[in-house]
């Protein structure tokens, strides 16, 4: 039996699922709505991808030393937000600013989650954990983004994201009732992590 902590994070992962290939099958009704061309409207897929690569290093960094699990409740918070704001905002620079925003706490997300799902699973078990967690995001690509597409195409695309606003609240709300606490986890500083990079290894 799955333990309802661990789908509290499947439920994370499905929210980020939709709101991250959602957007795919919708680019012609963004187009549309924002009388743009298809090419120049796909660069809210790229700005996206931007604000992960951006989000991930430093949100798990500067929030290393809090509870984990108010660190996830802070990042879905953040998605609940940005995503609502995607799906207001009236031209298209403004699409573009809340869309980076969005894809801030994506990997933040998945990099805090994955060590809370190893510290929750019984021992032996920890990568059967995070693939529970995951397993949000296969549902969200078979199942909801499929969904937010055809509402995308039928009513709005702004109807689509303002319900993955709404997984983002599911989400809250089974993490802050289902997610017990958990040892903090500990991110190196941010100058042993650059340091890093500038480390020759050695290979046979």
């Amino acid at each position: 039996m799955f333990k309802k902590s661990l789908i509290s994070l499947a439920f994370g992962s499905f929210a980020i699922g939709m709101t991250e290939f959602t957007i795919m099958g919708i680019l012609q009704d963004i187009a549309v709505d924002q009388h743009i061309s298809i090419p120049t409207a796909a660069h809210l897929i790229a700005i996206y991808a931007l604000g992960v690569v951006v989000g991930a290093p430093t949100l798990v960094l500067f929030t290393s030393k809090y509870q984990p699990k108010n660190v996830l409740l802070f990042l879905m918070l953040l998605f609940v937000v940005f995503n609502s704001m995607f799906a207001l905002m009236p031209d298209y620079n403004s699409l573009m600013i809340t869309r980076f925003l969005a894809g801030l706490p994506h990997g933040a997300f998945f990099g805090v989650g994955s060590v809370v799902a190893t510290q929750l699973a019984t021992e032996g078990k920890e990568a059967q954990a995070i693939s529970i967690m995951f397993t949000g995001m296969t549902l969200a690509n078979l199942f909801g983004v499929p969904l937010g597409t055809y509402i995308g195409h039928n009513y709005s695309w702004r109807w689509t994201y303002g319900i993955i606003s709404l997984c983002g609240l599911a989400t809250m709300t089974t993490v802050f009732l289902w997610l017990p606490k958990v040892a903090n986890y500990q991110a190196e500083n941010m100058y042993k992590q650059i340091k890093y990079f500038a480390t020759k290894k050695l290979g046979s």
